[in-house]
């Protein structure tokens, strides 16, 4: 697949996502303090790097789980077709969860998923997002915490791509076109 050339441009540095992470980390602790065990649901992939990150701070029992949502395929805007393509391996009725996103647009993927998952009757549920795109949001939906507010930018490192590239850089980038 040929691909427009782009360079990448810092956004927001790998010290600054390190602190924000730490400190979400001693937030989200504080508020599920009386858990037994919170269960940690990654939305893949673009979260891989963030949940790792963000479980390794947070001082509490936890279980990790995976959910596989895509509204974008190669593109770089949303289809507003949210498709789930891996569900979770165990059952939250009962049970804490926080939902970890990498990044919340238009809200279609979060708000699909949200639904989906209070549906299943957990305790409690909550989101924590890595980047917030509010200029972008076509659901009224928002995350209990959010690392970081960014304007209307394609992005990628930390863990989001584009056409499967760009994820292993330790920091955010804003995608330019070259052409």
């Amino acid at each position: 697949m040929s691909q427009r050339p782009y360079v990448i441009d810092q956004m927001i540095s790998a010290k600054a996502i390190a602190a924000r992470v730490e400190a979400l980390a001693a937030e989200i602790t504080t508020k599920f303090k009386d858990t037994d065990k919170l269960v940690v649901v990654g939305l893949l992939r673009g979260s891989f790097v963030f949940i790792a990150d963000l479980v390794r701070e947070i001082d509490l029992p936890v279980e990790v789980d995976f959910l596989e949502a895509s509204s974008y395929g190669d593109s770089t805007t949303s289809s507003r077709e949210v498709r789930i393509l891996k569900d979770l391996r165990s059952g939250i009725e009962g049970r804490d969860v926080l939902v970890v996103e990498d990044i919340v647009d238009t809200g279609f993927t979060l708000s699909h998923v949200v639904g989906m998952l209070k549906a299943r009757k957990p305790a409690r549920l909550e989101v924590c997002a890595l980047l917030d795109k509010p200029a972008r949001r076509e659901v009224p939906v928002q995350a209990t915490w959010t690392g970081f507010e960014i304007p209307d930018e394609f992005v990628v490192g930390y863990g989001i791509d584009f056409a499967q590239r760009n994820r292993n850089l330790s920091y955010i980038g804003k995608v330019r076109f070259t052409d």
